[in-house]
């Protein structure tokens, strides 16, 4: 553990050097997917590039002349349109929507891989994606087709088993790299204020449809009875309208509903912002897609934090509902069912956005999520009852929970800053946990995550409720957690019912993919060291890993064709705090910046 003198001027350095980066930052044109200035936006140039020869170099995609449209023309074959029955219960070969099923499980029932013959897996194809910005995807894959979203605004149709290119748009702009839906003929992305529908066998346009103005995506949609849900980022603006989550008509692209995150003047909650002006209310993006339980017939989406990160900025104490919540929503009209507010009145950009993990056991029926404070929460799904929760890594936040609901306590300096003076916490705006994603494998009855193990110095800002808001305003500085022994990376596996730490993994490289396991009891996940790894899923032991081309990043896919498994995983750079704290505490690990592909690999064929 450092000493207190070496940790404060470690921290008093990065504060120097960081406020270097953010003003280069800031100098720097938003990428139009960019989520509210944050996790999963194009850090780096070409992120927000449109065209570009698939494969180049950032510099040849830069200098290249925007091309949109089809650039390659092809079908599918034997196309089968995608059911709602098929959504609730996905053929074992199929990988339909961002990890994997409605529960939002990234679990595989595919069982051709095992822990006893996974070190015989062997590279299939390499399919070079646009180089350049930030790459995040989440590739879905049906009846043997993956749909892949490259950097620049290009989607793609491959051949699952050859990586051949079926067809290929360039749409422009820049898709949410986070997801890809796909309902009965038609693939559904979010790519800046837009919903998209395009045909799934050929790849054309055939519905385009604005959320609003002057919002952006990081994530993409989810489909539910026909309908495409979409929440937003970019809700840092003082403005009289606050942040939402909508639902389209899949067939036609016309908005159906809108659910408000921000709790206004005459309507319930409005009382937690205290006397803060509505038009400086602002916050509650809902930037990861959420999950859904067809028999309860409820959504389940995470809201983002109320902005600015500190009250002393933000200009109220206040709970802020209904940021950095749980919120169950009825898809078909969009009204709100229960809500559980995780971190009221959340002072240090420790959102709890990201994915909600359902799960049934013993006859219950359970919702697990983990924010950047890196608890570990459980609750009733039907009700939103608290009803556990887990610290994953080490945290001094929170001094207390309530034993009843869950409600937690800052410290007091948290709670009541100081302008100027500086706020020591664990863990950072990386996490404890980020956008890569948990698993839950139901055979060994664990959710396994990735985790991050950093803290940092946040100086408040003076509160300017006058100007036009801001999704920072603070200095923030980084450095390694107490305990971790420079081990900035964890993996680890929690049992579901008991909530005990079952095994972890750490090291001094960040996980920058979801965790993909298997009924294989296989555990996939890939890092920013370039190495994708094969863990067993009861023991977390390393089992096979491959190094790759550059940072190992997005989020991995299972599928089969003709009876044959398959594990597809995408490298990628860029994004805000999950790449800004490995930048600052682990400079050493500097992965190539080109790189950009995906790769899918398979046993040998038995001779």
């Amino acid at each position: 553990m450092q000493s207190l003198k070496k940790r404060i001027a470690l921290s008093l350095f990065g504060i120097a050097v960081l406020s270097v980066f953010i003003v280069a930052a800031q100098q720097a044109p938003a990428p139009a997917g960019q989520a509210g200035g944050r996790g999963g936006q194009a850090g780096a140039r070409g992120g927000g590039q449109a065209g570009g020869a698939r494969g180049r170099g950032a510099a040849a995609a830069d200098a290249t002349p925007a091309v949109t449209g089809l650039t390659v023309t092809g079908e599918v074959q034997n196309y089968v349109p995608v059911t709602d029955a098929m959504l609730r219960k996905p053929d074992p070969g199929d990988w339909l929507m961002i990890r994997r099923d409605y529960f939002a499980s990234d679990y595989s029932p595919l069982n051709q891989i095992t822990k006893d013959n996974v070190k015989d897996l062997q590279l299939v194809f390499r399919s070079p994606m646009h180089e350049g910005g930030t790459n995040q995807p989440a590739p879905i894959v049906h009846n043997g087709v993956i749909y892949l979203a490259n950097t620049g605004g290009i989607i793609q149709a491959l051949d699952g088993a050859t990586g051949k290119v079926i067809w290929e748009n360039h749409l422009g702009g820049n898709i949410a790299m986070r997801g890809i839906s796909i309902y009965q003929d038609k693939l559904y992305l979010a790519s800046g204020n837009h919903v998209i529908g395009l045909d799934a066998k050929k790849g054309n346009k055939v519905w385009d449809t604005e959320i609003a103005q002057g919002y952006s995506n990081s994530s993409g949609p989810l489909i539910i009875n026909g309908k495409v849900l979409e929440g937003l980022g970019g809700c840092t603006r003082y403005q009289e309208e606050k942040c939402f989550m909508s639902a389209y008509d899949a067939q036609t692209g016309k908005q159906l509903w809108r659910f408000y995150t921000i709790a206004t003047t005459g309507n319930p909650g409005a009382e937690s912002w205290g006397n803060l002006p509505d038009r400086n209310r602002a916050g509650g993006e809902m930037w990861i897609t959420g999950s859904y339980d067809p028999t309860l017939n409820l959504t389940f989406w995470g809201t983002a934090q109320a902005k600015p990160w500190m009250t002393l900025t933000r200009g109220t104490e206040g709970d802020g509902l209904y940021a950095n919540s749980t919120i169950a929503i009825n898809p078909d009209d969009g009204k709100m069912k229960w809500y559980f507010q995780h971190a009221p009145g959340e002072a240090l950009d420790l959102d709890i956005v990201f994915e909600r993990v359902l799960v049934d056991s013993g006859g219950q029926n359970w919702l697990f999520t983990i924010g950047k404070d890196g608890i570990l929460w459980k609750l009733d799904r039907k009700t939103g009852k608290y009803l556990g929760h887990k610290e994953t890594v080490f945290q001094n936040v929170w001094t207390k929970f309530d034993p009843k609901t869950g409600k937690p306590t800052y410290r007091d300096d948290i709670l009541h800053e100081t302008l100027g003076k500086p706020v020591d916490a664990c863990p950072t705006s990386a996490g404890g946990h980020n956008w890569p994603a948990t698993s839950y494998n139901a055979p060994a009855g664990v959710i396994i995550a990735p985790l991050v193990q950093a803290c940092q110095v946040m100086v408040p800002s003076a509160a300017n409720l006058d100007g036009n808001g801001s999704g920072g305003g603070a200095n923030r500085s980084f450095y390694e957690m107490p305990g971790s022994d420079g081990n900035l990376g964890k993996l680890a596996a929690f049992d579901v019912n008991s909530l005990k730490e079952v095994w972890s993994i750490q090291q001094r490289a960040s996980f920058l993919t979801a965790v993909v396991s298997t009924a294989g009891g296989v555990a996939f996940v890939g890092d920013r060291n370039q190495m994708f790894h094969a863990v067993d899923v009861k023991t977390g032991k390393m089992l096979w890993e491959t190094k790759l081309a550059t940072a190992v990043q997005g989020f991995p896919a299972s599928y089969s064709i003709n009876g044959k498994q398959y594990i597809a995983v995408t490298t990628g750079k860029g994004g805000g705090s999950p790449w800004l704290v490995p930048n600052t505490v682990t400079p050493e690990i500097n992965p190539p910046n080109e790189g950009f592909a995906l790769y899918v690999f398979a046993l040998p064929d038995k001779k």
